[in-house]
């Protein structure tokens, strides 16, 4: 190497540590030297270097053939100054570091360096939105298949959600649609056909944080390079939450596992570790009464579900629902779309009607409702089962959505509650009711006209053995 080239390739490897340093070093003459490789045998490949069927042969059966290619075609084009370098056969040690850095540890601008090649190695300068949207797709699928090959589902089945294909396809045009910010809409042939160059895909992977996510999940996972130390990769090891509750022999969810990963990254932070299925049409019944016994002060929850037309959308709720005549909730509440498209549609702040419930009354809506306001909302579930409206003409006020539904007034086919993060302390597991609770009508009717129950205080204390 030359000065310039040294200088360059020392920078890159000082960004990790000594133990990081070791375990890279291991990883490529690993890689340099994988057994029964014909092109090391035969002289094909330089002594020191990697060619595309050693890299095949190290990582086997954890990624897609395509990604592996990708991955190779990113590491052959770049030299030591980090600048794509043309298209190669091989990578040595330096290239191999460099690529590292970049990815595992670099800025949107360098992680941009390496991006493009694995869009299209043959780019002189610029991708198209089509070969944009490849390799996002390829990028989700193979986190997908990561998470299975390495048995890191946390308890979530590939085969009993949605399906996982339209839930990559969805995931990935999401992405692709942010490539350039526009005041108005582009159609999404013509974002196909433009040509993007490295400073816009410099400019998405800032914005779209999720692709740096994937992409180092992906690097690291495949090559076996365990970097704990670094903050990036620690949060890439947790893209599911945890999933508690169903017995997926008997159970399949309206959830697909890419929406599953986005939709988790939108929540609070505190709430992303584990959800609880609460819910289910399908286990439980078709009864409003069973579904508001579920999920009345379970804490946080994310409500799915799927209209007769196929259209998949929800909300998430971001206080335990309560009978109320008023609304509740704060500006974390969302509604979101994942099926046909995916789309998440957040507080606009122009009023506060976040989420909503109320049963059996007269004068007031009986149902469960997030955003618009009352007869119009933005989500609403009549308390009359299997009935509800998405209604936004525009767009609903609140989350700035549009009608979710495939038509204003829908009929459920399927719906699932999960709840978020841990179960509210003050419950006993068996969420059992008391006697003063079981009129949740009620109790609403007493709120609205502003009396207290006198039997409140007679209320029998939680074991403090049970558990939350």
């Amino acid at each position: 190497m030359g000065n310039a080239e040294s200088s360059s390739f020392q920078k890159h490897l000082s960004r990790f540590v000594a133990a990081e340093q070791s375990i890279i070093e291991r990883v490529f003459d690993a890689l340099s030297s994988v057994n029964g490789s014909s092109e090391a045998k035969s002289g094909k490949t330089a002594k020191g270097t990697v060619s595309l069927t050693m890299l095949k042969a190290y990582i086997k059966d954890t990624l897609p053939d395509s990604m592996i290619t990708r991955l190779h075609n990113g590491m052959c084009s770049v030299d030591m100054s980090g600048k794509s370098a043309g298209a190669a056969t091989q990578f040595g040690r330096e290239h191999f570091v460099v690529f590292l850095s970049e990815v595992l540890v670099g800025n949107a601008e360098e992680k941009s360096f390496a991006v493009m090649p694995m869009i299209s190695v043959s780019n002189n300068g610029s991708v198209t939105g089509k070969e944009v949207l490849e390799f996002t797709e390829d990028l989700i699928s193979s986190v997908l298949h990561v998470l299975k090959e390495k048995k890191m589902l946390q308890g979530w089945s590939l085969e009993k959600t949605h399906s996982a294909t339209a839930g990559v396809k969805s995931l990935a045009m999401h992405f692709v649609l942010e490539l350039k910010k526009q005041e108005t809409e582009l159609p999404q042939s013509e974002i196909m056909r433009s040509c993007y160059d490295r400073s816009t895909i410099e400019d998405w992977i800032y914005r779209v944080c999720h692709i740096s996510s994937f992409l180092t999940f992906v690097v690291s996972q495949s090559l076996s390079i365990d970097l704990s130390t670094t903050d990036e990769q620690s949060a890439s090891v947790k893209l599911l939450p945890r999933c508690r509750g169903p017995e997926w022999t008997e159970f399949s969810s309206i959830l697909d596992l890419p929406s599953v990963i986005y939709l988790n990254s939108q929540l609070p932070s505190e709430l992303q570790h584990q959800w609880r299925l609460l819910f289910s049409n399908r286990i439980h019944g078709e009864s409003f009464s069973q579904l508001c016994g579920k999920i009345v002060r379970q804490g946080p929850t994310i409500i799915i579900l799927k209209d007769t037309d196929g259209h998949i959308f929800g909300g998430f709720a971001s206080h335990s629902w309560e009978f109320k005549p008023q609304f509740q909730g704060d500006s974390s509440c969302f509604l979101f779309t994942t099926y046909p498209s995916l789309g998440v549609y957040t507080y606009t702040g122009y009023n506060d009607h976040y989420m909503y419930l109320n049963s059996g009354q007269q004068t007031m809506p009986n149902g469960l409702g997030m955003g618009g306001q009352h007869d119009y909302f933005g989500l609403w579930l009549d308390s009359d089962y299997g009935k509800g409206h998405s209604k936004a003409k525009p767009r609903c006020t609140t989350y700035n959505s549009p009608q979710l539904s495939a038509k204003e007034t829908f009929t459920i086919d399927a719906l699932e509650v999960w709840g978020t993060g841990k179960p509210p302390q003050n419950l006993p597991a068996s969420a059992k009711k008391s006697v003063l609770d079981v009129d949740p009508e009620a109790q609403a009717l007493l709120d609205l006209i502003g009396k207290s129950r006198k039997s409140e205080g007679l209320r029998e204390p939680v074991d403090e053995d049970d558990e939350a």
